[in-house]
């Protein structure tokens, strides 16, 4: 038989006090901190952010980045015991309510803030909202499975992208949500799978590699791309930013890469001035920058 840690955890904290969740979190993050191997990865991504500060400085943000990572959890504890989160826009370019219209448009979002509680906002406030949200799947799924069930409670439609292979009526289905004026949010940051078609960007004054579907799924159906973060700005309270739309033009098959990259970059743009405003909620665990072509060329 095995034992749900989490759900241990989630007994005693109901049973105890909410502190007991939030100590055995912080502990857990710490234990993460120094033995996961993924350590190096955020000092790089740290250096590269904070290139004239000292390299403990870059693991001091690192601990942070850990320590900061067990809010999403918190969190996600409080909204599903009676205490809901309360959101407010906070310095968006666009309004909320342009994503509600029935239009059809994908949301793009990133493991910086907690997309989580962005898609919760989105069903709070239009019951009857159509949100097709693609997500990736793991091969041994633990705190994961209880996300994506919670997430299929609050209405939310889940397509599951395996490691593995891909599945074409994946595709099709968010392409039929859109034309029906749905929304289709997709992980703008994270690749899946080894074979995953991707866009090279520049971040950071590195590179860094990010899926080519949302923008495949932009050109094809002619909606537009709304980058959207959620960030922390209190216990289980988050505001928002949307950007504006990121629109692909129908263009010629041999120029059909460029358009794709421009968006892209777009994207990569906002993701960065994002990252420097908000730097420890940065929730991207796995190898996300490289060095740039020319520095690879010489090693």
């Amino acid at each position: 038989m095995k034992i749900d840690y989490h759900q241990i955890l989630v007994w005693a904290a109901r049973l105890f006090g909410s502190w007991i969740f939030v100590l055995v979190s912080r502990c857990i993050a710490t234990g993460y901190f120094l033995l996961s191997p993924r350590v190096k990865e955020s000092r790089r991504l740290y250096a590269a952010l904070f290139p004239r500060r000292s390299r403990w400085y870059h693991l001091w943000c690192t601990f942070r980045q850990y320590q900061n990572f067990t809010t999403i959890h918190f969190d996600r504890f409080l909204d599903n015991h009676g205490r809901p989160p309360v959101f407010f826009t906070c310095g968006g370019s666009k309004p909320l309510e342009d994503l509600l219209v029935p239009s059809g448009a994908i949301l793009l979002m990133s493991h910086l803030g907690n997309w989580e509680m962005a898609a919760r906002l989105l069903m709070q406030q239009r019951r009857d909202l159509r949100l097709l949200l693609y997500m990736g799947v793991k091969e041994k799924e633990g705190v994961e499975r209880t996300q994506k069930e919670e997430l299929q409670r609050a209405g939310v439609t889940i397509i599951g992208t395996n490691q593995g292979s891909a599945s074409p009526f994946a595709a099709i289905e968010g392409v039929r949500v859109l034309r029906g004026g749905g929304l289709v949010s997709m992980t703008g940051d994270r690749v899946w799978r080894a074979d995953q078609r991707c866009i090279a960007v520049t971040f950071l004054e590195g590179v860094a590699s990010i899926p080519e579907a949302p923008f495949i799924f932009a050109l094809v159906s002619g909606a537009p791309i709304f980058v959207f973060f959620a960030f922390r700005t209190g216990t289980n309270s988050y505001g928002f930013t949307v950007s504006e739309p990121i629109f692909i033009p129908p263009v010629r098959r041999t120029e059909r890469n460029k358009a794709l990259a421009k968006a892209a970059q777009q994207y990569a743009n906002l993701l960065e001035a994002a990252l420097r405003a908000h730097p420890f909620e940065w929730y991207h665990f796995d190898r996300f920058l490289h060095p740039p072509a020319q520095e690879s060329a010489d090693a």
